[in-house]
């Protein structure tokens, strides 16, 4: 307005800049509140009229074009900043919302159980989401440790609704069952009666007990990374692939068959989902993440998903287009 001003002022007013005067107001409705947009208007009235008095411009319709040019764009700059602080604060809700979903069905891991250090890295493909069709857990059970990482297919409420019962089926199950098979066995029963058609969940089970082995179980979900000690990296890939869970009832495939992978004292295992193994760069290049493990030398695991996080980010140059869930588990050294 100050701009529009000293135009019109050394210009004179066969210029005709006067109504411009009015992009004060129109401004003030994309950014500030209902009351800053008003004083704004109000601001742009006064100066329009006393503009248009020096200039003469009352004794023609120009003058009277002006004010109304000013008084329309501050009315509708008004409703603007009225219906956006109306939508911010329905947004504000629903992620509060979101934030009290993400907490009771992706609960915090433990950072540490027995000998074992763990963290979490949870990535939401849609925007200002918490939560979306990518599952976690970590259950300390009679048995040891025992793990579930998960990806349902789909996005939306759906999603979230089939994650739900995987979670709470194996929440139940690890503190019940004797071994592995029966945990997910019990996950696939509650899985198949809450899914309709073909719908699936891929997901890989662990558990981490006493002994010198890893025990996983894969539902056709990508295969963990082991990363050991002396920088040797290798995808933990079972004998044999299986169905996803909710599709082995509807298929011929067998269940999947638990398999034993050494982890011992300075190993890591890395649990994902696809949407780290299958971020794409501008030349259409899958994520290399075996060749990225050098970031899990950080001495602290958060620190350690951090750097693979912002790595992954960087590769794909720029949002991801699909949820990516991370979980390290770290033996820790003997000393």
């Amino acid at each position: 307005m100050a701009v529009v001003s000293v135009v019109d002022l050394t210009a004179g007013p066969e210029v005709g800049f006067l109504p411009l005067v009015s992009l004060g107001p129109a401004f003030a409705g994309l950014v500030g509140g209902w009351r800053r947009t008003a004083l704004v208007g109000l601001t742009a009235f006064v100066l329009c009229v006393g503009l248009g008095v020096y200039n003469g411009l009352f004794e023609t319709r120009r003058g009277l074009t002006a004010l109304l040019s000013v008084a329309g764009v501050t009315a509708a700059g008004v409703v603007a900043a009225l219906m956006r602080q109306r939508r911010e604060a329905e947004l504000a809700s629903v992620r509060s919302i979101a934030e009290v979903a993400q907490r009771v069905l992706l609960r915090p891991v433990p950072r540490s159980a027995g000998p074992l250090r763990i963290a979490v890295s949870y990535t939401s493909a849609v925007a200002e989401a918490r939560i979306g069709g990518d599952l976690y857990e970590v259950v300390t059970s009679p048995a040891g440790v025992r793990i579930i990482v998960g990806d349902v297919q789909g996005k939306g409420l759906e999603a979230v609704e089939s994650a739900a019962v995987v979670l709470g089926a194996f929440r139940e199950a690890a503190h019940d069952e004797p071994d592995l098979s029966a945990v997910g066995e019990r996950v696939e029963r509650a899985l198949n009666r809450h899914l309709s058609g073909e719908r699936f969940v891929t997901a890989v089970l662990a558990e981490i007990g006493d002994g010198p082995d890893a025990t996983l179980l894969n539902y056709g979900h990508p295969a963990p990374l082991v990363v050991r000690p002396d920088g040797t990296v290798a995808f933990a890939a079972p004998p044999d692939r299986a169905l996803p869970l909710g599709l082995t009832l509807h298929g011929s495939g067998a269940a999947p068959h638990p398999h034993e992978v050494p982890f011992s004292p300075g190993d890591q295992l890395l649990f994902y989902t696809d949407g780290v193994s299958e971020a794409r760069d501008v030349a259409g290049r899958f994520y290399p993440l075996d060749e990225r493990a050098a970031h899990l030398k950080e001495p602290d695991p958060e620190t350690a998903l951090r750097a693979v996080r912002e790595d992954l980010v960087e590769h794909a140059e720029g949002p991801l287009h699909d949820d990516a869930a991370m979980l390290l588990v770290r033996y820790r050294e003997r000393r």
